[in-house]
């Protein structure tokens, strides 16, 4: 089986062990190329940074380096940057992404493979690699403070639900303006912050350079392993109870705050701020709350793996289905959210394919808290949601949903209730024939059945 190993050096062991100094450097990147790249267009400014990588990768990993391939592997830099330097297209990335990673395996990878080997590494390098940040990341937290580890997750997720909550619900996102009034939105945003993501993932496999190699031997595993270098597969726990419970306990109080706004201003119409309408409350974010249920499932089903410490728990338990009676909550306030928006803009297919997922959540919700109650298995649970979707789906198949559509629109249009939009002629002709009878039926509900003009707004013809 495969492994990651670097590759050896007398004196790796203080370089490893200066692990501060490759973050730093990755950070110094990233801030280049925010400089270079961010809304700016691209041209020379990628020679320059892919010379500061060149440089940057040299200095991280000067001390295992092989100096005897440092003249060639100046010259492929060279050769390989001057297409960029004449025009920067296609054709030059290539050369300069190309040159880069030969130039790595070319100065770090001291065991002589094929060419098939080689650009199996390479295919590593720009696909595989960039994601190893994370658990690096991770590694390096552990190794500055064993205590930050267990708020990781808490704080990363937390954020996120943050972020999401702060989408949905326009009084978060005032509350988290007030906490920086300076006008950071000109330099400060998701997209800036995915941006730094995404160069620091790209930058890392060149800083901290690991190079994936089948064991030659079975030596004991220290000695595959330079003196210094510390494994990192498990040397983090990511869902120990303890990191569980210090989630659980900081995911509830977030909760807590969307679920008694919702209580308060959604369910029970409470008086809002004079600056925030509840239609711009009621109308806003009823997608990123489900996606914000579907991250809290999701965490719930990696914490409570079937037999864990997290599951046996008499502390954590009852914090598991707080939570998800909160989340059951969220997607209740989001299926009223939508409703709401249904009454003003009518439905639509994905309207209601969105409340069905809606509700697909809601009781997915309910079958994990079954599978914790009833320590049933994971397999049992996959059964149970497969079951579930399947009797949706057979549901759904005996149900004409362009003539309920057709009706609900007629019925509820400004033509024939005197509120709301006008209906959409164009997408009751693209309902088809199946929505005849809904439209006929949503219009003799609303206007006297022996008029002969209907659809409304459309050419009466009578017999004469």
């Amino acid at each position: 089986m495969a492994d990651f190993i670097t590759p050896a050096s007398n004196s790796g062991s203080i370089q490893d062990n200066a692990f501060p100094v490759k973050p730093m450097i990755a950070f110094a990147l990233a801030a280049l190329a925010d400089w270079l790249f961010y809304d700016q267009r691209i041209g020379i400014s990628a020679v320059i940074f892919a010379i500061a990588l060149a440089c940057s990768s040299l200095l991280a990993n000067f001390a295992r380096l092989d100096r005897r391939q440092t003249m060639l592997a100046g010259i492929l830099v060279i050769a390989g940057l001057v297409p960029a330097v004449e025009e920067f297209n296609t054709v030059s990335f290539f050369f300069i992404t190309l040159t880069l990673g030969v130039v790595l395996l070319l100065t770090t990878d001291r065991h002589p493979t094929s060419v098939g080997q080689q650009a199996s590494a390479l295919g590593e390098l720009y696909l595989i690699a960039p994601f190893r940040l994370l658990r690096d990341a991770t590694g390096m937290f552990n190794l500055l403070a064993a205590g930050f580890t267990l708020w990781f997750i808490p704080v990363v997720l937390g954020s996120i639900f943050v972020l999401l909550f702060a989408t949905a619900n326009p009084l978060i996102a005032k509350w988290i303006s007030l906490l920086n009034p300076g006008d950071t939105s000109s330099y400060v945003s998701v997209s800036r912050v995915l941006f730094w993501v995404m160069i620091l993932s790209i930058v890392w496999p060149f800083i901290k350079v690991w190079w994936r190699r089948k064991p030659e031997a079975a030596p004991d595993l220290a000695e595959a392993v330079p003196q210094g270098q510390e494994t990192t597969s498990d040397s983090v726990d990511f869902f120990g109870a303890a990191t569980i419970l210090r989630s659980l306990i900081l995911f509830n109080l977030l909760f807590a705050v969307q679920t008694v706004l919702d209580a308060a201003y959604l369910w029970g119409n409470a008086t809002l701020p004079a600056e925030i309408s509840y239609a711009s409350y009621a109308h806003r974010g009823a997608y990123p709350l489900i996606l914000t249920a579907l991250l809290a499932a999701g965490f719930v089903l990696a914490a409570m793996k079937p037999g864990g410490p997290a599951e046996r728990s008499k502390v954590i338990r009852p914090l598991v289905y707080l939570w998800v009676g909160q989340n059951v909550l969220l997607v209740a306030s989001s299926i009223l959210r939508l409703d709401l928006y249904v009454q003003i803009y009518l439905l639509t297919w994905w309207r209601i394919a969105a409340f069905i997922w809606m509700l697909l959540v809601a009781f997915g919700l309910l079958l994990i808290v079954a599978r914790i109650a009833l320590n049933r298995s994971n397999e049992w649970l996959v059964r149970a949601n497969l079951m579930t979707l399947t009797a949706t789906l057979y549901i759904c198949s005996l149900v004409n949903f362009a003539a309920l559509i057709a009706g609900y629109n007629v019925s509820h249009s400004r033509e024939v209730s005197g509120k709301g939009i006008q209906i959409d002629m164009n997408y009751l002709i693209h309902l088809g024939a199946a929505g005849l009878a809904g439209h006929r039926q949503g219009h003799s509900t609303s206007r006297d059945r022996s008029d002969p003009c209907f659809p409304p707004q459309l050419p009466c013809r009578t017999a004469t």
